[in-house]
């Protein structure tokens, strides 16, 4: 009996519904595929240190010597920073009481004199009240069996994150140790006539990427001691917990001179009140950290790193915000990174093209 082929229809129907089930079950298994980038991510960063030590070492032990050398490192930083966090968040609770006399005193009497709207008074005990109403409508607790099945699901899902966070390291591990091998089975599954092109254009994208992750790290706490010291110095109590913020949300453009500005001047008008003389401390320590920033820290630590103009930078973040929300805007940048180099080499390979020299035109516009 002769083999009957197989209606075109019906297979592109199979790779159609195969393609369909494939993305849903990736869709699916989301939670169990984030913490495996995580460390595919952490495990690229960590890479360069482990091949420097791994020619003097055995790769797993210069692993473990990273591992404990960042563990060490977080442990003295948080042992230094904690306690002064925390005297910061209760110099930033004390203010609350001072808010609400702000309010009352300054912009309800300005409201009430100036305006037809009438506004309420704000007292503290309204705090507590407004946070039970606002816990009562979005958690509906109708009674303490619900409160506590909540309380239970709360932790479930707490204990799972934190699974997922020990999960994080122990794959980043693996990710590390079998590095080079990975890359090796990569490259020979390349075709062959592509292979050296490929691997050049890669190579491209590691060294753009990793320049900018370096750069701009250095660029974030560098910026954020800036902000800090200058802040600390003008008298401001939340000056070092503004600058640190300011600095780590530095990664996203423009947004870290945002957040620090507006947290900044309102703490201050709190702190000092209507003093010109300290707003105008303030409204400095910002711009001399905008100059220093964009004449010397990017300059000399990211340079042309990605090889973005201003305009492109803005669109880039925008469009990472707009569909990925806060962690399309971190990426962004990364991105676009890499993506630069893979368009300028398909730039380069376009004006190669018979089309572009004009001596063939796109079926489309030929001549019948």
């Amino acid at each position: 009996m002769m083999n009957q082929p197989i209606d075109p229809f019906f297979r592109r129907l199979f790779i159609v519904v195969a393609l369909v089930v494939a993305l849903f079950l990736l869709y699916l298994m989301i939670p169990v595929i984030v913490p495996f980038i995580f460390a595919f991510m952490l495990a690229y960063l960590f890479n360069p240190l482990v091949k420097r030590l791994s020619k003097h070492l055995r790769r797993w032990i210069a692993i473990i010597i990273v591992y404990s050398t960042i563990t060490v490192g977080m442990a003295l930083l948080l042992w230094w920073l904690v306690p002064t966090l925390w005297h910061q968040l209760q110099a930033a609770w004390e203010y609350l009481p001072k808010i609400s006399g702000w309010y009352n005193q300054v912009v309800r009497e300005w409201f009430n004199s100036n305006t037809r709207f009438q506004l309420p008074v704000l007292e503290s005990k309204d705090f507590s009240e407004t946070l039970v109403e606002y816990m009562q409508t979005n958690y509906k607790f109708a009674d303490a069996s619900t409160m506590m099945s909540q309380v239970l699901t709360s932790s479930m899902n707490f204990i799972n994150s934190a699974g997922l966070i020990v999960l994080v390291p122990i794959l980043t591990f693996y990710f590390l140790f079998n590095w080079d091998q990975r890359l090796q089975t990569w490259k020979m599954a390349i075709p062959g006539a592509y292979c050296k092109q490929v691997i050049g254009i890669a190579k491209e994208c590691d060294q753009a990427l990793m320049a900018f992750i370096k750069g701009q790290l250095l660029v974030m706490v560098l910026l954020g001691a800036i902000y800090a010291v200058q802040l600390q110095l003008i008298g401001l109590e939340l000056g070092l917990i503004i600058g640190m913020v300011a600095g780590i949300a530095s990664f996203v453009p423009y947004l870290g001179f945002g957040i620090g500005f507006v947290a900044a001047i309102i703490a201050c008008l709190f702190q000092f009140g209507l003093d010109w003389t300290y707003l105008l401390l303030v409204v400095g320590a910002f711009l001399v950290g905008q100059a220093a920033e964009g004449y010397i820290l990017q300059p000399l630590l990211l340079g042309d790193k990605i090889g973005l103009s201003p305009l492109w930078v803005i669109f880039a973040v925008l469009a990472g915000a707009s569909l990925l929300g806060f962690v399309g805007m971190l990426i962004a940048l990364p991105v676009s990174a890499v993506l630069n180099v893979l368009f300028r080499h398909l730039y380069a390979y376009y004006r190669t093209t018979d089309f572009y020299k004009g001596r063939k035109q796109l079926l489309l516009f030929e001549k019948k």
